[in-house]
């Protein structure tokens, strides 16, 4: 891989290098698509580069916009697919430190929220359900279809 150099320890890295297996939906040669295993709603994809960096600013301007437009074809599909109206696209860096993107079927307009927007004052939360591996095979596959592969 060009550019920075890949990260032995970091989990996105070891998927991107194949080491960790993932439920891929696309991949070429800077990125790869993946479903998350604890997905907020079904279908929900995570784009990363297959180069290391650690947060979204860092990333060459041609490789976030190749995310960009990956993440509006999956939007495209999931609106579909899912039969939502909005699709929510975001970088974070909170779990992992490693630039990806979320790609996400909105199904209540509280899916991604702001806890500057959450009137209780003590909030609980718990992990999301992984699917289990057919279930995400299916779905992967599916979207990996429709998106030509």
């Amino acid at each position: 891989m060009a550019g920075q150099q890949v990260r032995d320890g970091c989990l996105f890295c070891r998927i991107a290098r194949g080491e960790i297996p993932a439920h891929e939906v696309y991949r070429n040669d800077r990125l790869v698509a993946f479903l998350d295993i604890g997905p907020i709603r079904e279908g929900h994809v995570q784009i990363i580069p297959r180069d290391h960096y650690e947060t979204f600013d860092e990333l060459p301007a041609e490789i976030g916009a190749e995310i960009m437009a990956l993440g509006q074809r999956l939007a495209k599909i999931q609106k579909q697919m899912y039969e939502v109206k909005r699709v929510a696209f975001m970088f974070t860096g909170g779990d992992v430190s490693h630039a990806h993107a979320h790609v996400i079927p909105l199904v209540e307009k509280t899916d991604i929220t702001s806890r500057r927007y959450i009137v209780e004052t003590k909030l609980t939360f718990q992990a999301l359900p992984n699917p289990g591996d057919d279930a995400l095979r299916a779905t992967a596959v599916t979207l990996a279809s429709r998106l030509g592969r």
